[in-house]
């Protein structure tokens, strides 16, 4: 009988074992969570309960800047600047778990049916011209395009690199999968490739000098919103022609743009202008200026949607605001030279997401 009885234990166990380790990572999963790259100090953590920064994962003098998660939250993809590749992050213990080779100056991750999509630049030699300044093309000619790393994220090795157009910097997806759409600031293009194979499919041309950094598919798929930074404006291209429809004013520097959680507004970060804008997210047209700091290129909704958060580089801060009326609500500092972020849950955001 006890032995009936121990074996009975441990079947119940081996059944249970998984089960319970299973609930455990789900529930670290599940909780609301912000990580906001800091190309200075790491990895921020914040907790979305009470929107403070509960942690900050050292990982070196990596100078972290991209960042996207997995399905399930459980790791954190990073790109790092100073070591020229890719970190996965174990997001319950903030250690990095495993690294790939990129190559020079890594800067924008999305993770996408198992791979990752970082962008790198081997020609980089220095930052985009300020406004008023000559572009330089020569330089851009002659020095190599960036490129599209591709990585299985179950062997952490890249399949295979895409060549693209110079100063590689935003990164989309079509709303079928199917295709990546890629800005090339360098050259004012907009590269579109197969996902998965990185086969060329076409390059679209902008206005020259008008450096693109920001693209975000609409709700209805039917669109591409696509920031201008230098011409300080958007264009919004027809998402089968990938023809321009519309050209829409925005204040100087306009880099991250995500539509809300309800597909109502679009939202424009004015870096330059210390201004985040809100247009309607059908029409376009014009609908506030929030204030906020100096130098915030990417944002995020918290995942229920109320509240908005910035990442603003030149503030070392991560600015809350609300997310229906964008009144500021507060600032959560000691975030050095703050890149990007994103949230678990995933919510709308400049960097995934609508």
């Amino acid at each position: 009988m006890q032995v009936r009885f121990k074996a009975a234990r441990i079947a119940c166990a081996s059944v249970f074992a998984p089960s319970l380790a299973l609930a455990a990572s789900l529930a670290h999963a599940a909780a609301p969570t912000a990580y906001v790259t800091t190309e200075n100090a790491g990895v921020g953590v914040i907790d979305l309960d009470n929107l403070s920064l509960s942690k900050t994962w050292d990982v070196g003098k990596d100078g972290p800047r991209g960042l996207s998660l997995n399905k399930d939250g459980t790791r954190l993809y990073v790109a790092n600047k100073a070591t020229s590749d890719l970190s996965e992050i174990d997001t319950s213990t903030g250690k990095v778990a495993r690294r790939v080779k990129i190559g020079k100056n890594p800067e924008f991750v999305r993770v996408f049916g198992g791979y990752a999509y970082v962008t790198y630049e081997p020609g980089e030699s220095g930052g985009p011209p300020k406004p008023g300044q000559p572009e330089k093309d020569d330089d851009d000619a002659n020095s190599p395009p960036a490129e599209i790393a591709i990585v299985d994220l179950k062997t952490m090795k890249v399949t295979h690199s895409v060549k693209s157009g110079h100063e590689t910097e935003g990164v989309e997806f079509s709303p079928d999968g199917k295709l990546i759409l890629v800005t090339n600031e360098g050259d004012d293009t907009v590269s579109v490739y197969r996902v998965g194979t990185g086969k060329p499919v076409r390059t679209v041309k902008l206005d020259k000098g008008s450096r693109p950094r920001g693209i975000k598919a609409s709700p209805d798929g039917k669109q591409y919103v696509v920031t201008l930074e230098n011409a300080n404006k958007f264009v919004v291209l027809d998402g089968a022609s990938l023809k321009t429809l519309k050209t829409v004013d925005t204040k100087t520097g306009p880099y991250g743009v995500s539509f809300d959680p309800s597909g109502k507004r679009l939202l424009i970060a004015a870096s330059r202008d210390k201004t985040l804008q809100v247009f309607d997210g059908s029409t376009y047209a014009h609908m506030q200026d929030v204030p906020v700091g100096q130098r915030c290129w990417h944002f995020s909704f918290t995942p229920d949607g109320s509240k908005l958060l910035l990442a603003c580089g030149r503030s070392n801060a991560v600015y809350v605001l609300d997310g229906s009326d964008y009144k500021e609500i507060k600032q959560i500092g000691e975030l050095p030279l703050a890149w990007g972020i994103v949230t678990y849950p995933p919510s709308a955001g400049s960097i995934v997401g609508r």
